[in-house]
């Protein structure tokens, strides 16, 4: 299987995706948008993978490229590809899917817990974890979900944190895909983020996760990504 996928800054790339795509035999090309690059078209790849970024949907002026990615995400669930959105990533397939995105009450940075709703529960794609379980998240913003998707999940800090449209398209706004570097690449870059707030963590508790923490989420991940169409 041919997995392209969109990265908008250079420290929030695939990273356990990439672990999961080679660990099953398949391969794995980014497009880095950040760098001026454009996505190929849409017979070159089976899945679409859209990675996180400080920015929001509505930053056009500043990256005018966001509106071209918007639209190239609308046209691969179109064509029918399985796409997987994370962060930002699941911000952009909202609101190509005509979903409201907007700032969130509250930041959510740290490791912090989600749960599953009673539809996640039941599904095939969630039922099978744990109806609560911790996460790495850092957003500031949310989104409407969109007219026809399943909702999956959600936390204290947001609601919408999940959702599954038409079987194969999975917006996630936490990020089951970290590891260890890629969190200290985050900190490093966003560390203007880390203001008090009652789901903001500090730098330091940030950091100190234990190696079990990214095992959990990346045996979550591992099997998420097993039980999408292929």
């Amino acid at each position: 299987m041919r997995i392209q996928c969109l990265q908008h800054v250079p420290f929030e790339g695939p990273f356990g995706i990439s672990d999961w795509a080679c660990a099953r035999g398949h391969t794995l090309a980014v497009t880095p948008l950040y760098d001026g690059a454009e996505p190929p078209g849409q017979a070159a790849f089976d899945w679409l993978v859209i990675m996180g970024g400080p920015m929001g949907v509505g930053d056009t002026a500043e990256y005018p490229w966001l509106g071209a990615e918007q639209a190239f995400i609308r046209q691969s669930i179109d064509a029918g590809k399985t796409l997987v959105g994370v962060c930002l990533g699941a911000q952009l397939i909202a609101a190509a899917l005509g979903a409201r995105v907007y700032r969130n009450a509250h930041k959510e940075i740290g490791w912090l817990p989600i749960e599953l709703t009673p539809d996640g529960q039941a599904s095939d794609l969630f039922g099978w974890l744990p109806p609560s379980f911790q996460v790495f998240h850092w957003h500031g913003d949310t989104f409407d979900l969109p007219v026809g998707a399943l909702h999956l999940a959600g936390s204290a800090a947001c609601a919408h944190q999940a959702f599954l449209y038409d079987g194969r398209v999975l917006g996630l706004q936490f990020h089951l895909e970290s590891t260890p570097e890629s969190v200290a690449g985050i900190t490093a870059a966003c560390a203007a983020e880390l203001v008090p707030g009652p789901y903001v963590q500090e730098a330091a508790r940030i950091l100190a996760a234990a190696p079990d923490d990214y095992a959990r989420i990346g045996q979550a991940l591992f099997g998420i990504l097993d039980r999408l169409p292929q």
